[in-house]
């Protein structure tokens, strides 16, 4: 059985920071590619940011580029989400996801977390 945990969220003024943790456990995930999914109230799942198998390679979308870093442990069970310069339409639900697929999208996703509430106040 593979689970993904998420850890870390949080509520958070503006302009802090929060560092998102997802470990990985039931499966060989080393080789996998992890992501971070955030999901507002009304709004559709969307892709953060992304981390090869190798944690060689990482993808951001526009919206948090430049703030938000991905990264992995050296066993590649556990991917974190460091989260810098938060803004209040940062507020979601944050969800980790791994895919066996050299890239991750809502589509191919294998596994997901349970989830992980970050809320950022104005």
């Amino acid at each position: 059985q593979v689970q993904l945990v998420e850890s870390g969220g949080g509520l958070v003024q503006a302009g802090g920071s929060l560092r998102l943790s997802c470990s990985a456990s039931g499966r060989t995930f080393s080789g996998f590619t992890r992501g971070w999914f955030r999901q507002a109230p009304g709004k559709e799942r969307e892709f953060v940011a992304a981390i090869s198998g190798s944690g060689g390679s990482t993808y951001y979308s526009d919206s948090v580029k430049g703030r938000f870093t991905i990264s992995r442990d050296n066993a590649k069970t556990t991917v974190y989400l460091q989260m810098n310069s938060l803004k209040p339409e940062d507020t979601a639900v944050y969800y980790c996801a791994a895919a066996t697929e050299g890239t991750i999208t809502i589509r191919n996703v294998d596994a997901w977390g349970q989830g992980t509430q970050v809320t950022v106040s104005s």
